[in-house]
């Protein structure tokens, strides 16, 4: 069993192997889409460093979440939907940092419809802690990691840019 204190996780070098995966993923037309907020902060490196041209769009979950009615409008205040382009038609690759439930997933997919209808929607991410509620799986992930349901791991971002995990018990 893993806890917070024995497991290390390089995320830069996870970011560099993300990288790698999202190159084989991105083709002509493709959007990165980053779920609020460390898949946005992943979703903006990226687009940096695969010289995309189109701009990169950032989602949120909050309104769409299955848990809406116990955490309210609270949740929504730090997160907004910003696609700066047209949903409908786009070849969407959708950026998170964590992968557990497949909640959140099923969530920003649902807001993604609200903006429009994509052509497509993959998913890559960061982190593949396992645990999935939802029949919703990766195209790509950097790491799969295994952590008990009463931990948490999720993506931090320093003030230079680069990117470390956090782990926390819940």
């Amino acid at each position: 069993m893993n806890t917070p204190h024995t497991l290390r996780l390089d995320a830069e070098a996870l970011y560099d192997n993300l990288l790698q995966g999202v190159r084989r993923l991105v083709e002509p037309g493709t959007v990165l889409v980053g779920v609020w907020s460390g898949g946005a902060w992943l979703a903006e490196r990226l687009s940096r460093d695969l010289g995309l041209n189109a701009p990169h769009g950032v989602i949120s979950s909050a309104l769409h979440r299955d848990d809406f009615g116990s955490r309210g409008m609270t949740a929504t205040k730090a997160a907004s939907t910003h696609l700066p382009f047209e949903v409908d038609g786009q070849r969407i690759l959708l950026i998170d940092d964590v992968l557990y439930t497949g909640r959140t997933t099923r969530a920003v997919i649902n807001e993604l419809f609200d903006f429009g209808r994509p052509a497509s929607v993959t998913l890559a991410v960061l982190v593949d802690r396992g645990g999935r509620e939802l029949p919703i799986e990766p195209a790509f992930s950097a790491a799969r990691i295994t952590l008990p349901a009463n931990e948490r791991v999720s993506l931090d971002r320093a003030e230079d840019g680069r990117f470390q995990f956090h782990f926390e018990r819940v």
